[in-house]
């Protein structure tokens, strides 16, 4: 079986305090995540707490965006999130996420993980697509727009 890390760091001008609800909540992420420009018309549906462990967010878009679910299984404040990602269309797969916090100066440094295994169809795709080239820039785009809406969140 294969497996494929996905990983992305970026040092965001903010502390802690002010990047870590825009992650720990799923309502924030429309701020800031590199995929919700992806389909204008995709369907959101948040249950579960507003925040934190628990939290939960289904979306459903087009062929693009494909359709899936997100659940904040871990949560440490101000270091650590952990989300169950899976996505039902085009393929299933699961694929654990981690956000990491370190505070780095006057800012924080902010690392997205996300693993997943190359299995089914995902096995034949992994063979044409690097998933690390296909995923890492969109992490990169969603980490500069998190730096974004983190200084506008703090002014």
């Amino acid at each position: 079986m294969s497996t494929y890390t996905v990983t992305r760091s970026a040092l965001i001008p903010a502390p802690a305090k002010d990047v870590f609800p825009l992650v720990n909540s799923f309502r924030e992420w429309t701020k800031w995540s590199p995929w919700e420009s992806v389909d204008p018309t995709m369907s959101r549906t948040y249950s579960g707490p507003e925040a934190g462990v628990g939290a939960k967010y289904a979306w459903s878009g087009n062929r693009k965006a494909g359709s899936g679910t997100m659940e904040i299984v871990g949560a440490q404040e101000l270091d650590s999130i952990n989300i169950r990602l899976v996505f039902t269309k085009p393929f299933a797969a699961v694929n654990p996420t981690n956000f990491t916090f370190v505070p780095e100066g006057n800012g924080t440094r902010v690392t997205w993980t996300m693993n997943g295994e190359n299995k089914g169809i995902g096995k034949v795709f992994a063979l044409f697509m690097n998933m690390d080239k296909m995923v890492g820039g969109d992490f990169e785009k969603g980490l500069a727009s998190l730096s974004s809406a983190a200084a506008s969140h703090n002014a």
